[in-house]
């Protein structure tokens, strides 16, 4: 109870440095309007680089908060070639709209999870092994382009899998204790899980489209 307790006391700091890492992914995704296309892939390897190395070394205070804001940064370069690739194919109007629906499905979940207190603990399983299907899935995508009908359920599919991360994420951090050298995983957990939400959003809507 008492580590729950020091969690709760927490939270507001998990938020703060949720908010700064948004700005630090913002600048990212600004400058990334001057990255050459050609850095896309390396950026990809090295933002993938960073997450493996922020789950290794989250625990290290001083390293974590470092690998965390890098991870973001770089996360806002490789959305800003993403975005791009998703408005010249829906146009800006399309995204904005998936934006905004991300938005509202996002923050509705994290407000459920909060103010309901429930334990969606029980979802961590089904939810690892079904993220993991998702990214066979996805992969198979790339050699093999699915039909309409095919990405949209595996779209849909995606949507429900990080709405399940979301009520997972945050009814942690409101059931479960966690400490100070938790909050970059804490946070970088959060902020994939609206991502990977709002992409998925934006699969569908190309689907339907299609």
């Amino acid at each position: 109870m008492d580590t729950i307790r020091s969690s709760q006391l927490l939270l507001p700091k998990v938020f703060r440095v949720l908010f700064l890492s948004l700005l630090v992914s913002l600048v990212g995704f600004l400058i990334g309007q001057v990255v050459p296309p050609v850095l896309a892939m390396p950026l990809y390897i090295v933002e993938i680089g960073l997450l493996i190395a922020l789950l290794f070394l989250r625990k290290k205070k001083s390293i974590g908060y470092s690998l965390m804001y890098s991870f973001m940064f770089v996360s806002g370069l490789t959305m800003y070639f993403v975005i791009v690739s998703y408005i010249s194919l829906l146009g800006a109007s399309l995204v904005l709209q998936g934006l905004g629906v991300a938005i509202l499905a996002f923050g509705g979940t994290a407000l459920y999870a909060i103010k309901s207190k429930q334990d969606f603990s029980f979802l961590g399983g089904f939810l690892f092994a079904s993220t993991i299907v998702l990214v066979l899935m996805t992969l198979v995508g790339l050699f093999l382009p699915f039909s309409g009908t095919t990405e949209l359920m595996v779209s849909g599919f995606g949507i429900l899998i990080f709405i399940g991360w979301t009520l997972f994420d945050f009814s942690r951090l409101t059931r479960q204790g966690f400490s100070d050298e938790d909050i970059p995983m804490i946070v970088v957990s959060i902020y994939l899980d609206f991502v990977n939400l709002f992409l998925f959003i934006l699969r569908f809507l190309g689907a339907s489209r299609d």
